[in-house]
């Protein structure tokens, strides 16, 4: 993420979920010249990608209980309050694909998929 921190309907993060992360990752890392830190979530590992200092998109493995999920980029807007957001998009014919969930010590979110069948993910940052 940059270092100004984004507003209600700024985009903030960009996160590559796949099914085979050795291979994107080494594409991407090759392809952008990113950098690529492993970290240890416990239940699974989350890669961050950095351009020089800047930390620019995350990536993980597609969880065994996904169902049919393909491999995408989903991409991240701050909003001042998830669970607001989110009955607000789901009113205006939005399906929520994951409900307002909490990420411990990073922030919280939902997925939803608008009403022309675009998918994007609402977060507010634990630090804002």
């Amino acid at each position: 993420m940059s270092d100004q921190t984004p507003k209600h309907g700024h985009f903030c993060w960009n996160e590559l979920v796949t099914n085979d992360t050795k291979a994107a990752g080494d594409f991407y890392t090759k392809l952008l010249g990113w950098s690529a830190n492993k970290q240890d979530m416990g239940d699974f590992t989350y890669t961050i990608f950095k351009a020089g200092d800047n930390e620019v998109g995350g990536m993980m493995a597609i969880g065994k209980d996904w169902g049919d999920v393909p491999p995408h980029w989903m991409a991240y807007v701050v909003v001042d309050d998830v669970d607001v957001s989110t009955r607000k998009a789901e009113e205006l014919g939005a399906k929520v694909c994951m409900p307002t969930t909490d990420i411990p010590k990073v922030g919280r979110f939902s997925v939803i998929t608008d009403p022309t069948g675009a998918t994007i993910s609402l977060f507010k940052s634990a630090k804002q």
